[in-house]
């Protein structure tokens, strides 16, 4: 599956997707888990087939979003960016304040929920840069990031690599 493990009893998550060895991988599966296919391991293919095909899915598989409500929040926000476009953290921040009705809220606490991700590209949290295009935080790997997003035909031009020594 394009180095995607979906898996089955993802701890807190009835099922998780994961890219082999990204950061966090498998960190929410409990030591004692049965592994078996589902249909939505189904519907998850095809979402796959299609999203690999370089086309927008019109569909997503069900997702049980068993997280923190502070978590489940910021990966609702990132499942509004569309296909082939970006959204800073920094304004996932202000869309979560925003429907809080919070004065602000923290770019840096959204990160961790976005890095901490259990359904990697459905959830397109490689969709999210940092402040003026940095492409910043991506547990699946920052040359992946760019894979994806030029995958779906995003416009780099305004994207770049932030400097030795800057969060990646």
């Amino acid at each position: 599956m394009r180095n995607l493990s979906p898996s089955r009893n993802c701890g807190n998550a009835d099922r998780c997707l994961w890219f082999d060895g990204q950061k966090y991988f498998a960190d929410t599966l409990a030591e004692e888990r049965e592994e078996k296919n589902l249909p939505v391991f189904d519907q998850t293919r095809r979402w796959l087939d299609i999203y690999f095909s370089a086309r927008a899915p019109d569909f997503a598989p069900p997702l049980a979003m068993r997280t923190t409500d502070f978590r489940r929040a910021v990966w609702r926000i990132m499942l509004t960016i569309p296909f082939g476009h970006t959204m800073t953290y920094g304004d996932i921040a202000r869309e979560l304040a925003r429907r809080r009705n919070l004065s602000r809220m923290s770019a840096q606490a959204i990160g961790g929920a976005v890095g901490h991700n259990s359904f990697s590209l459905i959830i397109p949290c490689h969709r999210v840069v940092g402040t003026g295009g940095s492409l910043t935080g991506y547990a699946g790997g920052i040359s992946k990031k760019i894979w994806l997003l030029e995958l779906e035909g995003a416009d780099m031009s305004g994207l770049f690599l932030p400097k030795k020594g800057t969060t990646l």
